[in-house]
């Protein structure tokens, strides 16, 4: 068998399970969720990283579609664009059901795959998401939000960001609630994007596996969006995934600097760095015109995710791309098609079978089924708490 051959193989068997896409995202600020302007059945490559054809090029059998707002966006705002999010998220499985399929359970996800569709999931990227409310974290929930990244880019009430300056250096008391509300819903732990205080601090509070959505090893590129050793040797007691990303700044080091002059570039032009817009992305390729942009490469993920093994072991890696959410992509990864080209690199690099059906599928769906597990003791033991941030950080609780 070919070493091409060789690689569909395997993930005809175990597709991949993608931690993170923006692709709700790019919807609202494209098109406003106006899905009569954009055919994701057809090849949206001029303005997105995803569409079904390119979907099922790379072999992913779940997706969890980040229903990601700015954390510019605050209180109410940030709860109605949640909302907004997931619901478009519910159109899009709605518009294509012989592709997509709502999951909400690991037992869901395996059906999509003997079903052969795409198991459609959902995760909060950042706390402000919720205002501060665990009835609003228990609503999400309700909705079919399966993990919740504890921040976004801005440190919160109640947690730190990894790109911000510390207010609490970890969670507060109210952050430690969140965390055990969340154990007692079946809502994975994202500990992408927070503080290395933080994520400390919610691997001493949880009791069910984290996930890292879209984070890689700091020890290969200092970046601090990514995972220290000593958090990554914490994931086999805890059972957690970390899934490796695919954004160039977080995973080659010499793509660190460039990409903020880059993004220096884009707010001179009057354009939040983090727009992906067409309009944005021509003010991009000017930019790299003059300024030529070091390139990542499928061989440059495979170097976190050899890190990754070496340090947490096997069984807690994963892939979170962070397609239609980053400007910037790996040559040979370029979308969601790319897939492929990871799984023969890592190959070459004598992963075997299983272990690869461990990174791109298994170790996820473990994942989910041990959280769910946890949920159900959790559940038997206590009730929702309705404590308000005031009550837990206040002094009053």
């Amino acid at each position: 068998m070919s070493a091409r051959a060789d690689v569909v193989d395997v993930l005809t068997e175990w597709p991949v399970v993608d931690g993170h896409n923006d692709l709700p995202w790019a919807l609202r600020e494209q098109v406003r969720y106006d899905l009569d302007r954009v055919d994701l059945a057809g090849d949206t490559s001029a303005t997105l990283h995803t569409d079904l054809p390119r979907l099922r090029a790379g072999h992913v059998g779940a997706q969890f579609w980040s229903v990601y707002v700015r954390s510019d966006f605050a209180g109410d705002q940030a709860v109605s664009a949640t909302l907004e999010q997931i619901d478009v998220v519910r159109q899009l499985i709605d518009r294509h059901p012989g592709e997509l399929r709502a999951a909400h359970t690991a037992e869901d996800m395996e059906a999509a795959r003997a079903e052969g569709r795409i198991a459609s999931l959902m995760g909060a990227e950042g706390g402000h998401s919720i205002a501060n409310s665990l009835g609003t974290l228990r609503a999400l929930y309700a909705l079919g939000v399966r993990y919740m990244t504890l921040t976004h880019n801005d440190t919160i009430d109640w947690a730190d960001s990894a790109t911000d300056e510390p207010k609490a250096h970890g969670l507060t008391r109210f952050g430690e609630l969140v965390v055990s509300e969340m154990n007692r819903c079946g809502m994975l732990v994202d500990l992408s994007h927070v503080s290395a205080d933080t994520m400390r601090d919610a691997l001493r509070v949880t009791r069910a596996p984290v996930v890292f959505s879209h984070s890689s090893a700091r020890a290969v590129c200092d970046h601090v969006r990514n995972i220290p050793d000593d958090v990554l040797a914490q994931l086999p007691a805890n059972g957690g995934v970390a899934m490796a990303t695919f954004v160039p700044k977080f995973i080659l080091p010499e793509a660190v600097e460039w990409t903020k002059r880059a993004d220096e570039n884009m707010r001179a032009h009057g354009f939040h760095h983090l727009d992906t817009t067409p309009q944005a992305m021509a003010v991009h390729r000017r930019f790299e015109e003059n300024h030529p942009r070091p390139k990542a490469t499928a061989k440059t993920v495979a170097d976190h995710l050899d890190h990754m093994r070496e340090v947490a072991g096997v069984d807690h890696v994963g892939i979170g791309g962070d397609f239609d959410g980053t400007a910037f992509t790996p040559a040979d990864i370029a979308d969601v098609a790319g897939y492929p080209n990871l799984v023969a690199e890592l190959l070459d690099r004598n992963w075997s079978r299983t272990d690869v059906s461990k990174l791109t599928w298994r170790n996820a769906v473990r994942v989910l089924r041990d959280a769910e597990a946890v949920a159900r003791e959790e559940q038997s033991l206590r009730g929702p708490s309705n404590a308000t941030i005031e009550q837990v950080d206040g002094g009053e609780g």
